[in-house]
């Protein structure tokens, strides 16, 4: 249970909402268990009224009829308020820990998620969040709503009979207190069951649908609806064992409940404190132990989820409880100019906790001057975007160092370093959003200006800027219609080719100031007349930067101030396009083939 104490405690930024919900949900039992009451007391005193013409006269029908009228209102209101109030609170604290888990999730490095699949990490982030909101409002609310009322009832019956309120309100805290963890042990297995069902159900979904097109082009779909319908099927069979629990543990609470109003019936059949014979006091306490249902309903179901909170609690917290892998020197001032890069005796291995590690890159020594350009060549695996990634510090080198204008990369805010350099990766991301939207990821906001008039012209002249960059790489064709840049490109940009996807890659590029430019195969997929269309134009936009640049085809390496060859993590071979081609046999072969 101590797993879910990080959870709780977010509950205090909510208290005044859950608090509100809290008291409409005790008014509204109150409300239900006294109509119940008073309807049964009025029923059998209007009868033992009606025996007799004088008795009859003389009985008030009126206070007990407003009273009926009176708290059926109140308990059709209340119940409403509850249920705004309640659900208000579970959205609220939805969000709230939403929030929570993307600012400890963002910290955390490459390392820190490898091993973890895209489907699992989805799960954990929708599905077990929203399993944890089973806490307030199907566990916390009902079980203290019910306790407090049992404290309420007591104080009641006790004014009248303190035999029978003892009797009634010690049965029902025996069923408040037992029934309870029974419900816990038979339903914490298929609770589990149902999260892990959903989460494997959850990542076969997501895997299938992200490579339909690979697996209908092998012919795989067969045995990958195989796997769909087991692990749906698995879903089924642990929804069907909760079903089960569910009914179980209904069917016991009534029959408890049951038992407790047979039990009443005996007890105030003798006589309801001064009223010798009960008459009209049997219904009202008969009733109001029928009514006590509405309190122990909900604790039926209440403990069966706390098995799945407890298991989504546990899996959230081993994504967010970890220690970020590349921390960040926040406190430092220093910002990137000149862009002079120099990479030490760097040694690198994907696989951490392996005895013997493979390493990607063995001892790359690099330097790269301000305004220079270099190229890194080789083959696929070679290591050349694990090389980026050191310096990007989306990972940590084993060993070595990376210095950036005389000052070793670690010792940067994320800010500073963020700010200088400018990385084209080989998947460009596309947002789900209008042209603008994807473009401006690249740009600093301009709803920071203080007035709406300075708002209003920086959009108008940012608009321009956005056009311009995008006929420069070739997207003349998207900047059709009165407002082009509100253009929606789709999910991932499914509405752009894989073309268009890369050159807004470079148009973000584009947009940047950064004294550092990384490009990593920024041309790939795009044909020869295109690819170098784009390389030049990242090079008259990069003359006074310095650049990084790894590929393994030879396009524009004429351009280059150096070329390396790196070859198993090392660099096999250095200098300019001339001297590779005459002391390079490798290199002028290609040169050769590729010409």
């Amino acid at each position: 249970m101590r797993v879910l104490l990080p959870f709780i405690k977010l509950f205090k930024h909510q208290w005044l909402m859950m608090f509100t919900g809290l008291i409409l949900s005790i008014t509204t039992l109150m409300a239900g268990i006294g109509l119940l009451s008073l309807s049964g007391w009025f029923l059998s005193a209007a009868a033992v009224a009606g025996l007799t013409a004088a008795t009859a006269m003389m009985f008030n029908y009126f206070t007990p009829a407003g009273g009926v009228r009176f708290l059926s209102i109140v308990r059709t209101a209340s119940r409403y308020g509850e249920r705004l109030a309640t659900h208000e609170a579970t959205f609220k604290l939805l969000t709230q820990l939403r929030t929570w888990a993307w600012r400890k999730l963002l910290p955390l490095s490459a390392s820190n998620m490898q091993g973890l699949r895209q489907g699992d990490l989805l799960n954990r982030l929708v599905a077990d969040i929203d399993t944890l909101d089973h806490l307030y409002l199907r566990l916390l609310t009902p079980m203290v709503a019910s306790f407090l009322m049992l404290a309420a009832l007591y104080l009641f019956v006790a004014w009248i009979d303190a035999d029978l309120a003892l009797v009634l309100c010690g049965s029902l805290l025996l069923i408040w207190l037992l029934l309870p963890w029974i419900f816990y042990f038979l339903g914490r297995k298929p609770g589990v069951g149902i999260l892990e069902s959903k989460r494997a159900y959850r990542i076969e979904v997501l895997e299938f649908i992200q490579g339909l097109a690979e697996i209908s082009l092998f012919g795989a779909n067969d045995r990958f609806r195989a796997r769909l319908a087991e692990s749906e099927a698995s879903l089924l069979n642990s929804q069907r064992a909760m079903a089960n629990v569910t009914a179980l543990s209904q069917g016991a609470l009534i029959l408890c409940h049951g038992l407790v109003v047979v039990l009443m019936l005996y007890m105030a059949a003798s006589g309801v404190g001064e009223h010798l014979p009960p008459g009209p006091m049997l219904a009202m306490i008969v009733f109001m132990t029928l009514a006590c249902i509405e309190m122990l309903m909900p604790i039926a179901s209440a403990f069966q989820h706390l098995s799945a909170c407890v298991s989504a609690a546990e899996r959230v917290n081993e994504l967010v409880e970890q220690e970020p892998g590349i921390c960040f020197n926040d406190q430092n001032t220093a910002r990137v100019t000149r862009g002079e890069l120099c990479l030490e005796d760097i040694v690198f291995a994907y696989e951490q906790d392996a005895r013997e590690k493979t390493h990607v890159l063995k001892g790359i020594n690099l330097s790269i001057k301000p305004g220079e350009k270099v190229a890194l060549l080789g083959q696929t695996g070679c290591g050349k975007s694990s090389l980026l990634s050191l310096i990007t510090r989306e990972w940590l080198p084993d060993s070595g160092r990376i210095v950036l204008d005389g000052v070793e990369i670690d010792q940067y805010s994320q800010q500073a370093l963020t700010d200088g350099i400018t990385l084209v990766s080989q998947r460009i991301y596309l947002f789900s959003g209008t042209l603008r939207d994807n473009l401006s990821l690249a740009q600093k906001p301009v709803d920071e200006l203080p007035t709406r008039a300075e708002r209003k012209a920086a959009k108008d002249t940012n608009d321009k800027l956005l056009i311009e960059v995008l006929q420069k790489v070739g997207l003349s064709a998207l900047l059709l219609g009165e407002e082009p840049l509100d253009v929606w490109i789709g999910e991932g940009g499914r509405q752009l080719s894989g073309g268009e996807q890369r050159r807004i890659g470079v148009a973000r590029a584009l947009l940047r100031d950064a004294p550092v430019l990384l490009l990593d195969e920024p041309t790939e997929g795009l044909d020869k007349r295109t690819e170098r269309e784009i390389l030049n134009l990242l090079f008259e936009f990069a003359k006074d930067k310095s650049l990084l640049m790894i590929s393994h085809r030879l396009t524009a390496m004429v351009q280059m101030d150096m070329i390396h060859l790196m070859e198993e993590g090392m660099l096999r071979s250095s200098g300019n396009h001339s001297e590779l081609l005459v002391k390079d046999e490798y290199y002028a072969s290609l040169n050769h083939k590729l010409s």
